[in-house]
């Protein structure tokens, strides 16, 4: 594995022990889905490495989760205030390149969602190849989005490479992760139909929101 690879499986191994000492002691994050789950994403302007078209990248993956569920998982567009899950941009001192945290909205479970679209931050050999290669750019950016809300939607982590919920912790090539998904690609257009998840995450989700 490339020295930047090792770098970043050392950086999401930090996140996920970081994540894991507040989530454990918190209630499942199972989110009130009677209603839609209003959602909010921010404009990164200013932000290093951010791309307008981000957004959209971040609405692809709530969409995805949404095809994945069916009517028993509803998003709705909302104001930053009033929304249960709003995705952020990380700026690149922060470090993390993808993160959850657990809000309260109106009395209803939410969380903030923050993601760094910075991929120089992965070393030097994932930003050479995401800067001749927009689309690997767009995947990582992608993924990140999609991994990240399914935490923001009460999934937890799992072993399995082939899960968007994977985490790096139990090893695994980083840069095959990505470029695996890339591969699906031919034009940026396909991100919004190309899910990225699995068998086993559209089970868990489905299994998540089941109607009880």
């Amino acid at each position: 594995m490339a020295a930047s690879a090792i770098a970043l499986v050392l950086l999401v191994v930090a996140l996920g022990e970081i994540r894991g000492s507040v989530e454990d002691s918190a209630q499942p994050r199972i989110l009130d889905s009677k209603r839609p789950i209003t959602y909010f994403v921010a404009d990164g302007s200013g932000r290093s490495g951010y791309h307008s078209s981000d957004q959209q990248l971040a609405r692809w993956a709530i969409g995805a989760w949404q095809r994945s569920v069916g009517k028993n998982l509803q998003f709705k567009a909302a104001t930053e205030s009033s929304a249960l899950v709003r995705i952020y941009w990380a700026a690149s001192e922060e470090g993390e390149f993808g993160e959850m945290r657990p809000l309260v909205v109106g009395g209803r479970r939410g969380a903030a969602v923050f993601i760094q679209s910075d991929v120089e931050l992965l070393g030097p050999d994932v930003a050479r190849d995401a800067r001749a290669d927009e689309l690997l750019r767009d995947s990582i950016v992608y993924l990140t989005c999609l991994h990240e809300f399914g935490h923001a939607l009460g999934l937890e982590h799992t072993a399995d490479f082939r899960d968007i919920m994977y985490f790096f912790g139990y090893g695994g090539d980083i840069v095959e992760y990505f470029g695996r998904y890339r591969a699906q690609l031919h034009s940026r257009n396909d991100i919004a139909t190309v899910s990225g998840l699995s068998v086993a995450d559209v089970q868990h989700i489905r299994a998540l929101y089941a109607r009880r």
